[in-house]
């Protein structure tokens, strides 16, 4: 089914919505979760967690494009999710491996009134992804957004693992500059 149908369910409050959802997006949205929690149980309550905040935030909104809208639901809840376990019991996962080398670049702790500007470092970080090649562009978007291993994403680009850490240590270097260039204080 098109995302637009989807969207339209949701908006006549029609239940089929999450049906439909599942179907087109559940293996997409439990490959996110499962990044950030390494766990199979809670991955699928992340997922099923996002159904429900797909629900509650169609309408009133309105997602131009349906996927990234539901990941952008799934990785939250699963780094909520992961926030909380780590609270009573150190874990590794490969998102706790990505969010610590982001460190160097953006600071781990949000302040509420920190929140507001998250909205210009967003757009900050957007034209600096923008202003990189394409496979560089993936590779970040691959480590920080969804939490791939290195050793994924050296199979995924068929480069070596040492490759990929020396590109994702020049592009944090390289949105560090960027901020400091910007003067986008963090």
């Amino acid at each position: 089914m098109e995302d637009s149908k989807i969207v339209e369910l949701y908006f006549k409050r029609d239940e089929s919505a999450v049906s439909e959802t599942a179907s087109k997006y559940g293996d997409y949205l439990f490959k996110i979760a499962y990044n950030v929690l390494g766990n199979k149980e809670d991955s699928e309550e992340c997922v099923s967690s996002a159904y429900n905040g797909a629900w509650n935030a169609i309408p009133p909104h309105r997602p131009d494009i349906l996927g990234p809208f539901l990941g952008k639901i799934v990785r939250r809840a699963s780094i909520d999710c992961l926030r909380k376990k780590s609270s009573l019991k150190r874990m590794y996962s490969e998102a706790c491996l990505s969010i610590d080398e982001l460190e160097e670049c953006i600071p781990a702790k949000m302040s509420v009134e920190r929140e507001v500007e998250n909205i210009e470092i967003s757009k900050a970080i957007s034209a600096y992804l923008l202003s990189l090649k394409l496979s560089e562009r993936h590779i970040f978007v691959c480590r920080y957004w969804y939490s791939y291993s290195i050793k994924e994403i050296s199979s995924l680009f068929k480069i070596s693992e040492s490759k990929v850490k020396h590109i994702l240590h020049s592009l944090r270097k390289g949105l560090k500059s960027y901020f400091e260039k910007e003067e986008i204080i963090l």
